[in-house]
């Protein structure tokens, strides 16, 4: 069994094509990439590092990173979006990029301890067994290694500001984009975090303020947040 949802893989399948565009549904993630790839970067160089980005979409941290001198690699069960992922790297000439269709679970036991980093950022809401994606994670990070994660809380203001303030108000992201039952709570991810032999190193919020309409880093991660997470060497 593929730990996929296949309504979800189709859900942005039928959007691949505006992956790229900055003005578009993907708009927030284009506007929070430069704050996820600075994060990810204060703890580890990415220059010539094995780097690999889970559920990679339409590449757009995949792309970033290789553009800091990664050798990245993109997974994705989403084929529309991997085609734009590939277009997009040979358009802009981004180097020391791949993408590939599969799934994570399949990629550990494919090549175990093979990247010194790993990420997972706004993915793992979106399938039915989050656990098993940490725990592949944690098998496709080498010892030592780094693996990112990002997510949203399950909570009264998480589903009032991501769901009916971002895709039904402000309109920023189709209706339908999340489901508020995916949500976890950091508690839970650092509970599959340490599952996974994982050590939480650093927690970071990720807020919106509508009225200049840009994301910052801080310490509310009421709603989205990234975990930091280290394998032991």
């Amino acid at each position: 069994m593929i730990n996929a949802d296949p309504q979800e893989l189709a859900k942005f399948g039928d959007l691949a094509h505006r992956w790229w565009d900055t003005e578009s549904e993907f708009k927030p993630l284009h506007q929070i990439n430069p704050l996820r790839l600075d994060w990810i970067s204060s703890f580890t160089p990415l220059s010539g590092r094995a780097v690999l980005d889970v559920g990679c979409g339409g590449g757009i941290l995949t792309d970033s990173m290789a553009r800091r001198g990664a050798k990245a690699l993109g997974i994705d069960l989403a084929t529309k979006a991997l085609r734009v992922a590939q277009l997009h790297a040979m358009e802009a000439g981004t180097q020391g990029v791949e993408y590939r269709e599969i799934s994570v679970e399949a990629l550990a036991a494919e090549c175990p301890a093979s990247f010194d980093v790993v990420t997972c950022m706004e993915m793992i809401e979106h399938v039915p067994d989050p656990a098993s994606v940490v725990r592949a994670c944690a098998e496709l990070v080498k010892p030592g290694g780094w693996v990112f994660l990002s997510t949203l809380n399950r909570n009264l203001k998480s589903f009032m500001l991501a769901i009916v303030g971002a895709e039904y108000l402000l309109k920023m992201l189709p209706a339908g984009t999340h489901e508020y039952a995916r949500f976890l709570r950091p508690a839970e991810l650092a509970q599959f975090c340490r599952d996974a032999d994982l050590d939480l190193q650093a927690s970071r919020g990720l807020s919106y303020n509508p009225l200049n309409q840009r994301y910052r880093l801080g310490d509310d991660t009421d709603v989205n947040y990234m975990f930091a997470c280290r394998k032991p060497a």
